[in-house]
């Protein structure tokens, strides 16, 4: 958060107002300082703090009449979403600027809602807590003597909903915490109260106070700086550097925020709440560029945590929709956070004043080797003749910090025409203190003496929407079904018979569905024209995602009401501009009263989803039983699905990758030697050598 302040206070300054060079590019610099001052201009009577200055998605029907056609269409207007405060005024003002016209088109005040956090809104509970009379006589009674308030540390959330406050005031729950010494890791040192802040009128308004008090460890901190490991006999001596090379560089195109890579091609943006967003994903498939994705992001996240006693049902963090994946990126190192020959974007966002400043190295962009692509051999000649060819994956990435949590965001590309989404979850365990025996029900885990963890969840919003050669999609859930014959029947003598049990979705409430284990369930979206000369069936991508959590609250919780997103696996909608948030726009202090999102969009289920433009929205996540294993850090804990396709290609797309071996039957037997046929320097870079169990290079 230091680091993010400092970023603030050395401003990005421009003074020019250059047209994007893509209409899904994010803001520059100079496009933030005009939008904030076309809102100055059009209301100087308002003290405006600004809460959000982020491009807003150019219309679709737009969007791909322009790209068809760029010499002859207009390019789509240039429309900023503001955010903003107005000191004294209940509510948010939502506007729209165009930045084409110069104006500000839309203009409303939203009452009963609360905006995202900013990084500077958090920062600042800090510094308040320790200066309040009442936080401070709470400190000592905890054990913490009055004049070590400055050892007094706090993660400030949003307050989720508490009904004694309602909506009316922007709110945080300070989580709090002591460190002895500045490099001691907080979270083995935790306070039993919660103070609750106004954030805008920086008042401590009420301190929720345990029955039980839990007094502050007299432990040693658990630690995992470099002394804290010495102490436990230093690091390991075994681990031998992995050099990445790539001597010709990257395999990649960048032209401005538009990548292509074997056969790929699509534009990265990035906005302050989903963080990284692929747009206009294609494949180019011998010539024939065919779109696969129009929009992919994660669009939201919840973390219910399991412990009933109050405060900590408020523990349930919209990690997006109350924070930002964008706002909370982190500033990505080389040779840490990606390793190889790198292409950086950086992110660009306002601080309260409307100026802007940037997080550089917000998304990396690299290659991995990715194994073995595909590999056989035939047992016939002795394993001679034989074909193995190793694959390249392109990874785009981002971090983001949610208090305690790291998450590590990784798009990845891989050369069979296969998109693959992996989130690594490290960082560190929120904890609550314990006294010495306490009894913690089954809801959490001592993993330190007196540190209490919580069991919790982390579910993900993936939203999708497909363009699988065109507009005209369906969804089909594939479940793998056991023939109704019986053992001994005509139809199934043996009784080994089985086969796809095939739903295509007609409307949005058939489409409510949830992963099933034992029938291997998958989703496909489908281009029900488009047919397949082989298969016969429809062109498609199919969701392969077995990291299913159900959401483990009950229904009509409270969690339940706010994240109605995370009730099922799948939900299915129409196709609607700028539908991105599937539990609502506005997400702190809402009560789920009514259940916003998805509920709302959805309605009574009769929205028809068949071979239509559609959006499929899908739940993913762990549940997560603390251990010590994962104290005082985590060590990532990876989860990931893919998007393959299926009936899509003619045959294996990654068939014209240069292999890394190759023998033929007749190579073979008219060398005599198990010689490898030649390959020219023209098909692959690679070299090649051996006889039988040689070795590739």
């Amino acid at each position: 958060m230091l680091e993010r302040l400092s970023q603030i206070s050395s401003h990005t300054r421009a003074s020019a107002t250059p047209v994007a060079a893509h209409p899904l590019d994010p803001l520059s610099a100079a496009e933030i300082k005009a939008a904030t001052a076309i809102v100055r201009a059009a209301y100087p009577d308002k003290a405006l703090a600004f809460n959000v200055v982020s491009m807003a998605d150019p219309r679709k029907a737009e969007f791909l009449a322009w790209q068809s056609d760029p010499e002859n269409v207009a390019k789509p207007a240039r429309e900023i979403d503001i955010v903003a405060l107005e000191a004294g005024v209940s509510g948010v003002w939502e506007g729209l600027v165009d930045l084409t016209a110069g104006k500000v088109t839309s203009w409303k005040l939203v009452q009963g809602v609360q905006p995202i956090l900013t990084t500077e809104d958090l920062i600042k509970v800090e510094h308040f807590i320790r200066k309040d009379p009442k936080v401070i006589e709470q400190c000592v009674i905890s054990g913490v003597p009055a004049d070590e308030m400055y050892k007094v540390y706090c993660d400030p959330w949003t307050i989720g909903y508490d009904e004694r406050f309602g909506t009316e005031r922007r709110l945080q729950q300070a989580i709090m915490y002591y460190r002895s010494d500045e490099d001691d890791s907080q979270y083995s040192h935790p306070l039993d109260f919660c103070p609750i802040f106004d954030t805008e009128t920086g008042e401590i308004i009420a301190i929720d106070i345990p029955a039980i008090r839990r007094p502050l460890s007299k432990l040693k901190h658990a630690n995992f700086h470099s002394k804290a490991v010495e102490e436990l006999g230093g690091y390991r001596d075994s681990v031998k550097p992995i050099i990445v090379s790539q001597p010709e560089g990257v395999s990649f195109k960048m032209t401005g925020r538009e990548i292509e890579w074997q056969n790929f091609k699509f534009h990265i943006g990035f906005n302050y709440r989903e963080g990284i967003v692929l747009n206009n994903i294609t494949y180019n498939d011998h010539g024939n560029v065919r779109p696969l994705f129009y929009r992919m992001s994660l669009a939201e996240m919840v973390v219910p945590y399991g412990n009933p006693d109050h405060p900590h049902q408020r523990k349930h963090a919209f990690d997006l929709g109350e924070y930002g994946g964008g706002y909370m990126t982190n500033s990505l190192a080389l040779g840490c956070d990606c390793k190889g020959v790198i292409h950086y974007l950086d992110a660009v966002f306002p601080d309260r004043t409307g100026e802007p400043f940037t997080i550089k190295n917000a998304i990396c962009i690299h290659e991995e080797d990715d194994g073995v692509l595909f590999k056989h051999s035939d047992f016939r000649d002795n394993y001679t003749t034989s074909i193995l060819a190793r694959g390249v994956k392109l990874v785009v990435s981002q971090i983001f910090t949610a208090a305690n949590y790291e998450y590590m965001v990784y798009w990845i590309f891989h050369m069979d025409g296969t998109i693959q989404l992996e989130i690594k979850l490290t960082g560190i365990l929120n904890t609550y203190i314990m006294n010495a025996g306490e009894d913690t029900r089954g809801f959490g885990t001592q993993v330190y003496p007196g540190v209490n963890a919580h069991n919790h969840q982390h579910l993900f919003s993936l939203r999708i929407n497909p363009m699988i050669d065109g507009l005209e999609n369906s969804v089909q859930m594939v479940d793998a079904v056991r023939d109704p014959n019986p053992v001994g029947s005509k139809e199934n003598y043996y009784g080994n018979a089985f086969r796809p049990k095939v739903t295509v979705f007609k409307n949005a409430g058939e489409a409510i569905t949830d992963y099933d284990g034992a029938t291997s369930r998958t989703w496909d979206m489908i281009n029900p024209s488009k047919k397949h000369p082989y298969s016969g069936k429809p062109a498609s991508y199919k969701l392969v995602s077995r990291e299913s959590a159900p959401l483990l609250p009950k229904e009509g919780s409270l969690v339940w009401k706010r994240a109605a997103f995370a009730r099922h696996t799948i939900h299915v909608t129409p196709y609607a501009d700028r539908q991105f948030y599937p539990a609502g726009v506005y997400v702190p202090q809402t009560s789920g009263e009514p259940s916003r999102g998805l509920p709302e969009w959805i309605g009574d289920g009769s929205a028809n989803i068949e071979n239509t433009d559609i959006v499929l929205w899908h739940t993913f996540g762990i549940t997560h039983f603390p251990a010590p294993e994962d104290f005082p850090i985590m060590p990532a804990e990876p989860m990931t699905l893919l998007l393959r396709p299926r009936n899509f290609f003619m045959q294996n797309p990654a068939l014209d990758v240069p292999p890394s071996h190759i023998m033929t039957t007749s190579a073979a037997r008219t060398a005599g030697t198990g010689a490898i046929e030649s390959l020219t320097d023209k098909a692959s870079r690679l070299a090649f050598s051996g006889t039988n169990g040689s070795t590739c290079h």
